[in-house]
């Protein structure tokens, strides 16, 4: 069986970060990894040398023809969000996601899809200052502009330049496993995880002596899943108010205090269900689940499966 192929769209005018994220995450050979890879290229959306950011120009060797055999499609950020993208580029956009194809914008690249009518309906996120632009265009897309990244099943998009990293690190996840993603974070020197519901920026500075005892309070945490960690006792610990810490947990993460600690208890999870083969109920009592029954509740409302078919799918890849 061969590998997915990954088809990233250059264009003139090319947002070269965004690019380059694509580049670095699915070109290189990763023989370390001891799993099929994807496969990688990149076509032009235009004939010609292409210029990009920087003052650097770019000869991509494919033409849109190849978006008719790609797997997955990736669109960096869009030049100019007032302008459409060529009927031809649409077109090929329209057919591979007729096909099957899967898509990947990063920040305003998200403007091409809706341009291409395979967004209504759906919820997607883009960089926060486009988000009203992107809603008010495009009224039946459902856009999320907090988030750093939304899966909407066959299309993910995500927020600005470096969310892009965090959206296909998850695509990753999705494919090759919690493991393997988390292989490739650690050869980038970023984080292995961000929850696509974590918030895009903090509209109030949290002052650094709050974001350094906060950030000591979530890593003292993920050291300890197991414990009861009940809210009294973490702004004890982060010497806040239960206020305050609710407040700087949502503006830093997007997510409750109570909400946070289950998703990395199911990161956890996924992880000892992928590498090793402890029993659910051994599993359950070093997450700090407490029950079986709580287990597979929230670890199926979190990860859209159950333990047993995680286990499935990848244990031993």
């Amino acid at each position: 069986m061969s590998s997915p192929l990954v088809v990233a769209v250059a264009y003139d005018r090319l947002c070269t970060f965004e690019f380059s994220c694509a580049v670095e995450l699915f070109s290189l050979e990763r023989p370390e990894l001891q799993v099929n890879w994807y496969r990688f290229a990149v076509c032009a959306a235009e004939p010609g040398k292409l210029r990009a950011a920087g003052g650097i120009t770019i000869e991509a060797p494919y033409t849109l023809r190849l978006l008719d055999k790609a797997d997955v499609i990736i669109i960096p950020g869009w030049r100019d969000v007032d302008e459409l993208p060529s009927p031809q580029l649409i077109k090929k956009i329209q057919n591979a996601y007729a096909r099957g194809a899967r898509f990947c914008t990063i920040c305003s690249g998200v403007f091409v899809l809706a341009a291409a009518g395979i967004l209504d309906g759906k919820s997607v996120t883009t960089h926060w200052r486009y988000a009203d632009k992107l809603a008010k265009r495009y009224p039946s897309i459902k856009v999320d502009a907090d988030a750093l990244y939304v899966d909407a099943g066959q299309v993910i998009t995500s927020a600005g330049s470096a969310a892009g990293l965090d959206m296909l690190l998850y695509l990753i996840r999705k494919d090759y496993g919690v493991k393997i993603a988390n292989q490739v974070a650690q050869r980038l020197v970023i984080a292995p995880h961000r929850e696509g519901g974590q918030a895009q920026y903090i509209p109030r500075p949290i002052a650094q002596d709050e974001r350094g005892r906060l950030s000591q309070l979530l890593d003292w945490i993920r050291q300890h899943p197991a414990r009861e960690h009940k809210l009294a006792d973490l702004a004890q610990r982060a010497a806040m108010s239960e206020r305050t810490l609710q407040r700087q947990f949502l503006a830093l993460t997007g997510y409750s205090p109570y909400e946070w600690i289950i998703r990395e208890r199911v990161a956890i999870a996924k992880e000892l269900l992928e590498s090793s083969d402890s029993s659910v109920s051994n599993i359950l009592e070093l997450t700090g689940f407490g029950s079986e029954e709580t287990f597979r509740r929230q670890f199926k409302r979190v990860a859209a499966t159950s333990p047993i078919a995680y286990r499935k799918q990848f244990f031993g890849n």
